[in-house]
């Protein structure tokens, strides 16, 4: 599935419908832009030695699948997306299934799938950086709707949550038995839609899951599963016309399954949840960008015996469709 974009870039080549290179730049600039991805995740696999989920082996970290997705996806983003928005969605849609997919199989971590991706496309786009140094003018095709930025766009957008759960504090389940949770992942979807550059208003779906220690020295087989759904006010400032910061406060619902500990289960509860955060967007193409935040998240305790909150922070990145 990684290649799946390369492949169909290389079939509209060859089917003559016009790119933004030909096919000598195409193909130095897709080379530099391999050799840079592959370089930069062997050094680290070898270098790391971070152990699979499943326990197979030490060369966890970062996923060489992901990064090679995210490296087709932009590959054929570069030189299609002058057609339609909808090359990179789906370009890198893919890309992103071929990451859930690898946690799924329980081969790799979540940061080793966020790492791949920002190493893919990183590569990519200094891959291309370096083959424009070299062919300058010779061999690129220019388009009159390519790459159109105004720093006063308003930044609406819709994008896929992909973060991982870093707790602040735990709670007492009851007077004998402290719950602490461990690192974990959200994924979900995210949109505002903005009525000038600077405000809006969104919303957030996630699920996420943490794992669990009970009295600072018992991991639990489960983990800490939670669905929330909130909504509220986005804020925007634009640095330039393809770097933004941004922020948030929200409000919503959470709901905790039950949870089954070894020597006890917790029953399934729903509660009120704040969030904020603050955030970094780049402006990759027109219609999509990829972003960087930092979400803090205050969630009520998963058991009714207890009356304290959860803090959560939850470091990520997500990948824009914007309008």
């Amino acid at each position: 599935m990684q290649y799946a974009p390369a492949a169909v870039m290389l079939g509209m080549k060859v089917a003559g419908v016009q790119s933004r290179s030909s096919w000598g730049r195409m193909l130095v600039s897709d080379a530099f832009s391999a050799l840079l991805m592959g370089g930069v995740v062997n050094t680290l696999k070898q270098t790391t030695n971070v152990e699979r989920p499943d326990g197979s082996n030490k060369h966890s970290f970062p996923s060489g699948h992901t990064a090679t997705a995210f490296m087709t996806a932009t590959m054929f983003t570069k030189e299609y997306g002058h057609k339609s928005p909808w090359v990179g969605v789906g370009a890198y849609s893919v890309a992103t299934a071929t990451g859930l997919m690898r946690m799924a199989n329980n081969k790799h971590w979540l940061s080793d799938v966020l790492t791949g991706a920002g190493i893919g496309i990183l590569s990519t786009e200094v891959g291309y950086y370096f083959a424009d140094l070299i062919f300058r003018e010779k061999g690129i095709n220019r388009f009159a709707n390519e790459n159109m930025f105004d720093r006063m766009d308003k930044p609406s957008f819709v994008s896929l949550y992909l973060g991982l759960n870093i707790p602040l504090s735990g709670y007492d389940i009851n007077e004998e038995m402290e719950f602490r949770t461990s690192s974990g992942s959200s994924a979900g979807v995210e949109g505002a839609y903005f009525f000038n550059p600077y405000v809006g208003v969104g919303g957030r779906f996630t699920v996420s899951n943490t794992l669990i220690i009970v009295n600072e020295e018992r991991a639990e087989n489960n983990t800490f599963d939670a669905i929330s759904l909130c909504g509220g006010s986005y804020f925007s400032y634009p640095l330039s016309s393809r770097w933004l910061i941004g922020s948030k406060l929200l409000g919503g619902y959470v709901h905790y399954p039950q949870l089954e500990l070894t020597d006890r289960s917790v029953s399934s509860r729903s509660g009120f949840c704040m969030g904020s955060g603050v955030s970094l967007t780049f402006k990759a193409k027109e219609y999509y960008g990829i972003r960087f935040f930092l979400d803090y998240n205050l969630l009520p305790s998963h058991s009714r015996n207890s009356g304290e909150y959860m803090n959560m922070l939850t470091l990520g990145s997500s990948f824009m469709i914007t309008f």
